[in-house]
């Protein structure tokens, strides 16, 4: 019987031990300042990431964002060191304990890296190298600095440049009234702002995100407000549970049939989740490409398949976690519809081969997940 392309990979996986585990510390910058968002302060220029790089006997390397804290990573490193690959990593699953969990994307980086292969054709051999995606970064702008706001142009004039980079859908931050505004203004303001970007941009998709900082009355009146102006989802309009899903999700049958809800970010709740979607009260999955896993998302997305789902990994924060949901995007085209694209670069990183055209991301064919850390300040116990 011919040996699955799994059993294969594992084989030549068998064969290779970590000899070195390091870690960097790698600057993210943002091209403008990001603002606020409901709930939160100003976003800034960027920040910075914990990155490892693991080395293998032979001198291979494969590196990534780590999903929980240097600290933790640590502790665990040891658990990598001198034992065959395939105790670590299973090319058709991924991380094989949930110690591991922090290494989750540099042991998939590294696993590609040996087989020669990107890593969403280590998910389904038949990927594309393409991904939709959105653009994550039309924050509240118009309300910063607070001496002397920026006002609503701002925020149009944005929306205007990122679609001259390539977008064709954007994602609009709202929920001013929920901390920055009185209520009453703060909802006049949302509405305005997205009327004003649809009437700027026509044929441009717009999706909105409340950050959880509306009630679900709130998202109705917002909803009536922007009139004509189509949705193609609402992000986080509140905290999820069953019975405000379900009262939104009634109101957009009956008014916007085709604008979905999508949510999972914060709070990760699976079983809740899972809840909702079955009653068809969630459309889009939301849990975090990194804090939730890599691991953890393709176990995900057989369920989302299999259910006939839909799903788009959150990936703010830096630019790399928008090229690792690419790959889940690339492997699952059917299932997620776009992902997260975020503005900017990171020092010291190569992502050449990664582009934007129309609205696309085109993924490079290149082993692992296609990026070189080039330099980095090095985390050393010192």
């Amino acid at each position: 019987m011919k040996q699955s392309c799994c059993e294969l990979w594992n084989q030549e996986l068998k064969g290779h031990q970590i000899e070195r585990v390091q870690f960097y510390r790698c600057r993210a910058r943002y091209p403008r300042l990001h603002g606020k968002n409901a709930i939160r302060g100003y976003h800034g220029f960027g920040g910075e990431i914990e990155v490892a790089k693991l080395t293998t006997k032979d001198g291979i390397t494969g590196w990534g964002q780590l999903s929980r804290g240097v600290d933790e990573a640590k502790r665990n490193k040891e658990l990598l060191l001198k034992r065959p690959l395939t105790e670590l990593f299973d090319s058709g699953t991924g991380i094989l304990d949930e110690k591991l969990l922090t290494f989750d994307i540099p042991l998939h980086d590294l696993a590609g890296k040996i087989l020669g292969i990107p890593v969403c054709r280590m998910i389904n051999p038949d990927s594309v190298l393409r991904a939709p995606v959105y653009d994550g970064a039309i924050y509240m702008n118009d309300i910063i600095p607070e001496d002397a706001p920026f006002g609503v142009d701002r925020v149009i004039q944005e929306s205007v440049d990122d679609v001259h980079l390539g977008h064709t859908i954007l994602k609009v931050k709202i929920g001013r009234g929920h901390r920055w505004m009185e209520h009453g203004e703060g909802m006049a303001r949302d509405i305005e702002i997205v009327r004003r970007i649809h009437e700027a941009l026509p044929g441009i998709a717009i999706m909105v995100d409340a950050n959880d900082g509306y009630t679900l009355e709130d998202a109705i009146a917002f909803l009536e407000g922007i009139g004509d102006t189509e949705i193609f989802w609402f992000e986080e309009p509140f905290r999820e549970e069953e019975g405000k899903n379900r009262l939104l999700k009634d109101y957009l049958l009956k008014e916007r049939p085709g604008t979905l809800i999508a949510d999972g970010e914060s709070d990760t709740d699976i079983p809740l989740l899972r809840g909702l979607a079955e009653k068809k009260l969630l459309d889009v999955w939301q849990p975090d490409v990194c804090g939730y896993g890599f691991t953890k998302w393709r176990t995900l997305m057989k369920e989302i398949s299999q259910n006939g789902w839909l799903a788009s990994p959150h990936a703010w924060g830096n630019v790399t976690k928008t090229h690792y949901c690419a790959h889940l995007a690339a492997a699952y085209p059917h299932h997620i519809p776009c992902v997260e694209a975020v503005l900017g670069s990171i020092e010291g990183v190569d992502f050449d081969g990664y582009c934007l055209e129309r609205g696309t991301m085109k993924i490079p064919d290149k082993p692992g997940f296609g990026m070189d850390l080039i330099w980095a300040d090095e985390i050393t116990d010192s």
